[in-house]
């Protein structure tokens, strides 16, 4: 982002992940290629020095087409083309490590942060450095803290990043006559109301098991504060401390306002209930907005920051993760993909992804921000405004931590909010073993 992006980004740098669903096809679409099999290392595309090849987690349309016109724009200015190897996002994620240590693309789509580091650590990316001489002076602190490795070295080229908040219609709220709540008790007898009123209080999908580690983020760091929080995700701080007994005791007050069957349901299908005016708020990433195709209905559309639960923290933290690119262990064209690796660190290419997609913020200083939305433009007051920012849970922490075990155990919890202490003995006997393998 820029005048209008994360300028003041320069808050706490955390280290961790993100989500936005679907990321880019492009140029040219190898999405039948099998990511993990037959990737750029071992396909003729990758020998050619006029081609690079991509490793995407972009499957939704939306986000799709944006990276199809970068990639393309890319093309006409430097002759280079670009092979594109596009896998479904969560299953690019699950299969991220075998993916890295077999033949990676040259470039592939990855989230900043702990996220990033944890591949970097493991000698599966390559340094950018040479890139980030070139792009540096247009990003902010934060965002160069959240894109190095633990060696300092540059591994990580942002694109955008966008917040995490309560979204809602407008015009739902002036029908009901509700108000933005701003604290807990406010926000409880909100979804009360809204229930009355025959509307789901709170949409929810999480059959993807990503979109509740959203909802405890937030609910604990407004619970305990972002120190705290932060400890918990780097696995210093026990899940049998009192204080997440009381973030669980939180979420279970207000669970029965989700949207039942929430483990059953997509996170595009539980966005189409607020569409429809069935629900009154989603807790989500401004990426929702993509589910809005009609321009009355995105016109529609506002979000409010996750209210108040201890005044001690108020609601200074944002979860802001932020998407972008890595170069893998040993691209076959390395001087291609850097090349592509710089375009993409430039305002030119976040313009023309924006255009496509304006859901989310740039997250350089000097992209043009003079046709942001009034979504994007509250978007990055959100993010500069904020005293701390997170990522996300599976980008703050291990990833094999919240895949293997906060997501399965957020599910049972979701299902059943009974039996919480017995949840967090077990998570915190498999947070021991996993961060003690190093």
């Amino acid at each position: 982002m820029h005048d209008l992006s994360p300028s003041g980004l320069a808050h706490r740098a955390p280290s961790r992940r993100a989500l936005l669903r679907g990321l880019g096809g492009a140029a040219v679409l190898g999405a039948g290629i099998p990511l993990l099999s037959a990737c750029g290392g071992s396909g003729t595309a990758a020998a050619d020095p006029k081609t690079v090849t991509v490793g995407s987690n972009a499957s939704d349309p939306v986000p799709k087409k944006a990276f199809a016109d970068i990639y393309a724009a890319f093309t006409r200015q430097s002759g280079i083309k670009v092979h594109v190897n596009t896998k479904d996002h969560n299953t690019f994620q699950e299969q991220i490590n075998s993916y890295l240590q077999g033949t990676p693309d040259d470039v592939f789509h990855w989230f900043a942060g702990y996220r990033m580091q944890f591949f970097a650590a493991k000698k599966l990316a390559t340094p950018v450095d040479e890139v980030w001489q070139k792009i540096g002076g247009d990003f902010p602190e934060a965002m160069k803290a959240l894109s190095k490795g633990e060696d300092g070295k540059y591994y990580f080229v942002p694109l955008y990043t966008y917040p995490w908040a309560l979204f809602y219609r407008r015009s739902v709220f002036r029908q009901y006559g509700y108000t933005v709540p701003t604290t807990w008790d406010q926000l409880v007898a909100l979804c009360k109301r809204m229930q009355q009123d025959k509307l789901v209080p709170i949409a929810f999908g999480d059959k993807d098991a990503w979109p509740a580690l959203g909802t405890f983020d937030q609910i604990n760091f407004r619970t305990n504060g972002y120190d705290f929080h932060v400890e918990l995700m780097a696995g210093k701080a026990s899940w049998t401390d009192a204080k997440v007994r009381r973030t669980f005791d939180h979420w279970a007050e207000i669970l029965p306002y989700h949207q039942d069957g929430a483990v059953g349901r997509t996170w595009q299908d539980a966005a189409q209930t607020l569409v429809s005016k069935k629900a009154g708020m989603y807790l989500l990433g401004t990426f929702v907005a993509q589910q809005f195709t009609d321009q009355a209905d995105l016109d529609d559309l506002d979000f409010f920051a996750f209210p108040e639960i201890d005044p001690a923290y108020g609601q200074d933290t944002v979860e802001a993760p932020t998407d972008g690119f890595m170069l893998s262990k040993a691209p076959k064209n390395k001087q291609g993909a850097l090349k592509l690796l710089e375009y993409l660190g430039t305002p030119q290419a976040e313009a023309v992804y924006l255009k496509a997609d304006p859901s989310v913020v740039a997250a350089s200083t000097k992209a043009d921000t003079s046709s942001y939305t009034a979504l994007q433009k509250k978007a990055y007051a959100m993010i500069t405004g904020a005293k701390s920012l997170t990522q996300f849970m599976d980008r703050d922490s291990r990833p094999d931590f919240t895949s293997t075990v906060m997501q399965p155990a957020l599910q049972k919890f979701v299902r059943d909010p009974k039996g919480v202490d017995s949840l967090l003995t077990s998570i915190e006997r498999q947070k021991k073993t996993i961060f003690a393998s190093g």
